[in-house]
């Protein structure tokens, strides 16, 4: 079995011809706002060269973006990038985007997931870090489902839409995480399992 996959989604590399999807998910401004802030139209030269880009490019440590593509057709609805990740304190943040039309369908969750079991049971962080604007109840319902926990708000932080708007920030810890999803046993070499 493939650890990028579940049964909804599998996270992949960027390909530089996924550049055109990219397009069509930044047309939807609400979702832009929603997850990041509304950004200027970008030529179609762009977004092929920003997806030949992120083809190529190298995680910065434990920084990188993957496509989310639906199992088992493919078809790529979004994508999820690690930021702020700090080895030294064990903690790391993240950034997800699905495309308008595949919201709801439980993609952000499972690929969150498999995300989430990368970095703490792959990468040893301790901690995961998301800030969530508070009009984003979908968001905030969403993390609050897997697990995590409020620790504050920054009142009036990010400026768009002619108004300010709160941040509300959430963690879960790797302890935390493995008591909902815990880690797969490793394949014993005589046929069992083992740790």
């Amino acid at each position: 079995m493939d650890f990028w996959s579940g049964r909804r989604v599998r996270l992949r590399g960027i390909e530089p011809e996924d550049w055109e999807a990219f397009k069509e998910f930044d047309a939807h401004s609400a979702d832009m706002r929603g997850g990041d802030m509304l950004h200027p139209p970008r030529s179609d030269e762009g977004y092929r060269r920003w997806a030949l880009e992120e083809a190529i490019h190298r995680p910065d440590r434990d920084e990188f973006r993957l496509a989310i593509a639906t199992v088992p057709d493919g078809a790529l609805v979004g994508n999820v990038n690690t930021v702020d990740a700090d080895p030294r304190a064990g903690r790391f943040g993240y950034g997800i985007a699905i495309g308008h039309r595949y919201q709801r369908r439980g993609y952000a969750r499972e690929a969150v997931e498999l995300l989430l079991a990368f970095m703490f049971g792959e990468r040893r962080y301790h901690k995961c870090e998301v800030g969530v604007y508070a009009f984003n109840e979908p968001s905030l319902r969403l993390h609050r489902s897997l697990g995590f926990v409020v620790e504050g708000r920054l009142r009036d932080h990010e400026y768009f839409a002619g108004a300010h708007h709160d941040l509300v920030l959430l963690g879960l810890t790797a302890a935390e995480f493995a008591e909902r999803r815990p880690f797969p046993a490793l394949p014993d070499v005589n046929g069992g399992s083992a740790r």
